[in-house]
């Protein structure tokens, strides 16, 4: 057998071996996540339609989403730098996880290797058929509401998607929806993602007009 095969073997063998190391750290670590957040609801679009300036509405619809675009369960994902974030507390993934050049993982440490189509509830570790981190450019950690509003619209950095896309893709995307139902014990985001998702519509309606950065 060549090297290079040894190698790709040697890479799949640790893989499999460190898994099941991983999810007894998954279970430590989830009891090191941070005070609990108080779960709230999301006020409808409609409660909105009382303010008559079309500017301040925009604002003010964007500011109820902003609940759940702030959360740490959407946070987590959208890092600003090469590690994942966990918890409440939103502190660096454990088992030294990196974002790796595709934001899948490390060549020996694929987001897959743990992260499977599901949660796995008996140790609280997190799943989806796409799990994955949201690429650099999509930073939101360390941002304000205002920026992360103009950084949302903007293609260069949203992953090159219209208005009526990032409403459709917060609306409907199921990786975005695992933020209502994220196992363990962890504290979901706010509402449900429909009403999420009528929030970001009208949002979008009214002009898309950001807080103030």
């Amino acid at each position: 057998m060549g090297y290079p095969h040894m190698r790709m073997g040697l890479i799949a063998m640790i893989s499999a071996l460190a898994c099941p190391l991983l999810v007894g750290l998954f279970i430590v670590s989830a009891s090191h996540a941070g005070a609990p957040i108080e779960a709230r609801t999301l006020k409808p679009a409609a409660a909105f339609n009382s303010i008559s300036d079309p500017a301040e509405k925009s604002v003010a619809l964007f500011r109820e989403a902003g609940a759940v675009i702030q959360h740490p369960r959407c946070i987590n994902c959208h890092p600003a730098g090469n590690r994942p974030l966990q918890g409440n507390d939103m502190h660096p993934h454990a088992q030294l996880v990196v974002r790796g050049e595709d934001n899948l993982g490390s060549t020996a440490m694929r987001c897959m290797t743990c992260h499977r189509d599901k949660n796995f509830e008996p140790a609280g570790v997190s799943g989806h058929p796409l799990w994955h981190l949201a690429p650099i450019e999509m930073a939101w950690e360390g941002k304000s509401l205002g920026e992360i509003c103009e950084q949302i619209k903007d293609p260069k950095r949203n992953g090159g998607k219209t208005l009526e896309q990032i409403v459709t893709h917060m609306a409907e995307d199921t990786l975005v929806g695992w933020g209502w139902n994220p196992g363990g014990n962890r504290t979901p985001v706010p509402g449900t993602q429909a009403a999420f998702g009528e929030l970001m519509k009208a949002w979008a309606a009214t002009g898309a007009v950001c807080p103030p950065a």
